[in-house]
């Protein structure tokens, strides 16, 4: 049986302009230095930034092992609005099952928000599994922790990053 999960939602104001953090999402030199957990080097494959392109990237970790993923682009409106399909892929950006979980969504719909905030950037991330099976889920909804977690220090190199890069 499926069903609608719950969507995962966190948001962040970052002391830099839209433009500039809009350009931070959307060029592959930019996103190089902070999309990705820490802790880990992100491989950039490709970056196609239009409907219907791909972002394909791998995260290298100490030791070498790789986690690949992608994005497939759905809409962009510069600099307000992203919306994008997550899933983890092989190294040739097939869709592939999460290598932690073997219950998480092949694919997930996320729609990013930046909103101009006296010079300041509000970032709304929302994200919501595409049909999920009811494990999937609950997998998904079980792991809302863990993506906080992950989210929050993603979103610290991006500032970190925005913080040394002003334009």
């Amino acid at each position: 049986m499926t069903g609608q999960a719950k969507d995962f939602v966190i948001t962040r104001t970052f002391d830099a302009p839209r433009e500039l953090v809009w350009k931070a999402y959307s060029e592959a030199e930019r996103l190089a230095h902070w999309w990705g957990p820490k802790g880990c080097k992100l491989k950039i494959v490709s970056l196609d930034f239009r409907p219907g392109g791909i972002f394909h990237y791998g995260m290298e970790w100490s030791g070498g092992s790789i986690m690949w993923g992608r994005f497939v682009y759905r809409e962009m409106v510069p600099p307000e609005r992203l919306v994008f399909v997550t899933s983890f892929s092989d190294e040739n950006a097939g869709v592939t099952r999460a290598p932690f979980n073997e219950n998480w969504p092949l694919e997930v719909l996320n729609v990013v928000t930046f909103e101009d905030a006296g010079g300041k950037t509000k970032i709304t991330v929302r994200s919501t599994p595409i049909n999920p099976a009811k494990e999937e889920r609950e997998a998904f909804e079980g792991f809302f922790d863990s993506m906080n977690q992950g989210y929050s220090g993603t979103f610290d190199q991006l500032e970190a990053y925005l913080a040394k890069n002003k334009s």
